[in-house]
C-alpha cells in the first residue's frame, strides 16, 4: 500500500508525471481565480500540512523502499510557506532521499513578494531548483477580470527573482482566457511578458469550464464567450508572432488544445508558425484533436 495519505483532488503538471507528489500543503491560500475550481471543494480549504506529518511519510516511504529521483510539492499554494519551513522540508527530503535530483513547485507571484532572491538561492542550494508559474495572462485588464490578484509588473518581478536565485520557471499562458474582445491585447502583453522574463519553459493550455462558467462570468457581465477554434489559433498566432525568446522550451500540448505545437523559442519560431497557419488554412490536414479528445 502506498504510504501516503492525500487529501483529494491532487493536481500536478504533465511533466511531474513520474514525480513524487509530496502534499506539504492543502489546497491554494488564495483560491479566488474566477477560471479556477481545483481547490474549491470544502475538504480543500487551505491548510499547511504539520511538519510531523511531512516527516512521517517521507520516513514510511524510505522504509518501503520507494525509489524517488524527483519530488514535487503539492498542492497549488506550497510557496506560500516561509522560507525556514521550506528549509525544513527540503532538509527533511535531503534526510531520507540524498539522491533526488530536483524538487519542484508551483509558485504564485505573490508566494515571493517577501522571500528575497538570497532566500530563494538558499532553497535552491537545498534542492528546490524549478517553479511552475502559472501567470496566465501579461495583460492587467484580463488579470483584474479573473480576480487573479497579479499585474504584468508583479508577475515580472516574481519571475525575474526566480532567475537571479539560479532556479528555472516553467511559466503557463491560458489562451482564450479574455474571449473574443480582449484576445488580442491578451496576446500581446503575454507575449510582452515573456520577452521581458525569458523563462526556461512556457506552455500554454486553452481556458475551458467543465462545470459550469457561472464564476467566472460575473466579472464580464455575463456577456463572455469562449474562442471558436480559428479564434484560438488567431491568438496562438499574434502571441508566436510577438514572442522574441532566445532559448525557451515551447509547448502547447495539453489535451486542451486542439493543436499540438512543441519547439524552443526563438529557434523554432517560423515552423511553429507555419503550423498555426496550416490549422488556420487547412484544418483538415493539419492533425488536429478532435473534440472528445479534449479534456483537462
Amino acid at each position: 500500500m502506498y504510504p501516503l495519505d492525500y487529501i483529494d483532488p491532487v493536481f500536478r503538471p504533465p511533466s511531474e508525471a513520474r514525480s513524487l507528489i509530496l502534499q506539504v500543503t492543502n489546497g491554494c491560500s488564495w483560491n479566488r481565480c474566477t477560471f479556477c475550481e481545483m481547490y474549491t471543494d470544502e475538504q480543500k480549504r487551505f491548510k499547511p500540512q504539520p511538519i510531523e506529518t511531512i516527516d512521517a511519510q517521507l520516513h514510511a516511504l524510505s522504509k518501503a523502499g520507494y525509489p524517488v529521483k524527483r519530488v514535487f510539492l503539492a498542492d497549488g499554494d506550497s510557496m506560500t510557506l516561509s522560507v525556514r519551513r521550506l528549509k525544513e522540508i527540503l532538509e527533511l527530503i535531503r534526510v531520507y532521499y540524498p539522491e533526488v535530483q530536483r524538487v519542484s513547485s508551483y509558485c504564485l507571484p505573490r508566494n515571493l513578494k517577501n522571500k528575497s532572491i538570497d532566500d530563494l538561492a538558499e532553497l535552491k542550494e537545498l534542492g528546490l531548483s524549478l517553479m511552475y508559474v502559472g501567470c496566465e495572462s501579461g495583460d492587467d485588464e484580463v488579470l483584474r477580470l479573473i480576480e487573479k490578484g497579479e499585474t504584468f509588473e508583479s508577475s515580472l518581478v516574481a519571475l525575474k527573482k526566480i532567475k537571479q536565485a539560479g532556479m528555472k520557471s516553467s511559466v503557463m499562458i491560458l489562451n482564450g482566457l479574455g474571449g473574443p474582445e480582449l484576445s488580442l491585447q491578451h496576446a500581446l502583453n503575454s507575449a510582452r511578458l515573456m520577452n521581458e522574463a525569458q523563462p526556461e519553459y512556457l506552455s500554454t493550455l486553452v481556458v475551458s469550464f467543465p462545470t459550469g462558467d457561472q464564476r467566472f462570468q460575473k466579472n464580464f457581465n455575463g456577456d463572455f464567450r469562449l474562442l471558436s477554434q480559428q479564434e484560438l489559433f488567431a491568438e496562438m498566432r499574434s502571441l508566436l508572432q510577438t514572442l522574441e525568446l532566445k532559448k525557451t522550451i515551447f509547448r502547447s500540448d495539453h489535451a486542451s488544445n486542439y493543436l499540438i505545437l512543441k519547439g524552443v523559442l526563438g529557434r523554432d519560431k517560423d515552423q511553429l508558425l507555419r503550423q498555426v497557419e496550416l490549422a488556420m488554412t487547412h484544418p483538415d490536414v493539419a492533425g488536429l484533436r478532435k473534440e472528445w479528445q479534449r479534456g483537462l
